[in-house]
This record gives structure tokens, sequence and C-alpha cells, in this order.
């Protein structure tokens, strides 16, 4: 199993290792081309505006959008696959049915970690929420896996996976893992 994570900006290494740990080989993702040696994408953390404009300079948004790869985005990467972003017009996916607010939790000195209760894990997963977005609104086919603070922290719809805070900053797989399994492999392990 391959799975590619975006590579143009972010924490794109972090989740590269994330992958090792569990075994399974990450692939920088960088052109059209590559996308054609992966099983799956990951969008990582980083400046999503940023992020947007280089996909679409690249010719990635429209490649990624007809792939039908299986995509996990964390932070920026679930802003850049949200439809509405709240005040802006950045580049993006928009292939899940929702709405973000980016920086909702305020600037890089608000960040935090915290506990996040997480539909289908037995255990709470730390999240690290850097500058982090939220969703505001979510379509009759997003399915809610977590919360914080009666906020949507973390969210599914057809072969999206998003979280608003970055499981790559942990040595907790399991966010891995779960893509992993509900997305690429269907074979179930929950691992730390």
């Amino acid at each position: 199993m391959r799975i590619g994570v975006l590579a143009l900006q972010g924490a794109f290494r972090e989740h590269i290792q994330a992958l090792a740990r569990l075994g399974v080989e990450g692939r920088e993702v960088r052109t059209v081309k590559d996308l054609a040696d992966v099983q799956a994408l990951i969008l990582p953390g980083g400046e999503s505006t940023t992020i947007g404009m280089l996909m679409e300079e690249y010719g990635l948004i429209d490649a990624i959008r007809e792939s039908e790869l299986p995509l996990f985005g964390t932070c920026a990467g679930m802003i850049v696959l949200a439809r509405d972003i709240l005040g802006s017009s950045q580049p993006r996916l928009g292939l899940m049915d929702m709405a973000v607010d980016r920086n909702h939790y305020g600037r890089q000195r608000e960040s935090f970690e915290t506990e996040i209760e997480v539909t289908g894990l037995p255990d709470g997963v730390r999240g690290v929420f850097i500058r982090a977005p939220v969703v505001t609104r979510t379509g009759p086919g997003v399915e809610i896996l977590a919360r914080h603070q009666g906020e949507v922290v973390l969210c599914q719809e057809g072969r999206c996976l998003a979280a608003a805070f970055h499981p790559e900053l942990t040595a907790d797989t399991r966010l891995h893992r779960m893509f992993l399994d509900r997305f690429v492999t269907k074979a179930p392990s929950h691992h730390r």
C-alpha cells in the first residue's frame, strides 16, 4: 500500500512519519503524475490559501477531484476539502458538503491540545489545534465523528475524512489507521 501526502507546503513530513509507524509507505505528491502511484491522499495542515493556490497552479485540483482517491484532510486540508469557506474565495477541492471557519480558534499563540472523543475509537485522541478551523455547517451526507465544545472537528463524507486538528503531531496513529481501514484497506484494526 502506498499513500500519497500532498507535499506543496505544510506538515507533510509528519504525516509520512505517522504512516511509517503503521508500516505503510508514504509518498510525497507534488504533481498530477504523482497521483497515479498512490491508493489514497492525505492533505496536510499548513496555510490553506497557499496550498489551494499551488494545487490550482499545478493542475492538482481537477486531477484530485477526478481521481476518486480516498482523501484525509487535517487542519488546512479540512479547509481545502470544504465546499464553503467563510469569508474566502480561495481555491479548494470543495468535495465535502460543509462550511468551515478558518482560524476559528485564533492565532498561533491561542494553539492548544485537548482530548477528543471520536466515534468508533475506544479512547480519546489528543487533538492538537494550531490556528484551527471549525465546521460551521454540514450537509445531510456528512457524518460527524467528533466535536470539541459542541463544534464539529472531525467528520467524513463519501471518500473524504476531515479533521480540524493535527493527528500527525502526536504519537497516536489511530486516526491514520481509521482512514486506512475505512477508505483504503477495509481491514479493521486499531493500534495506538
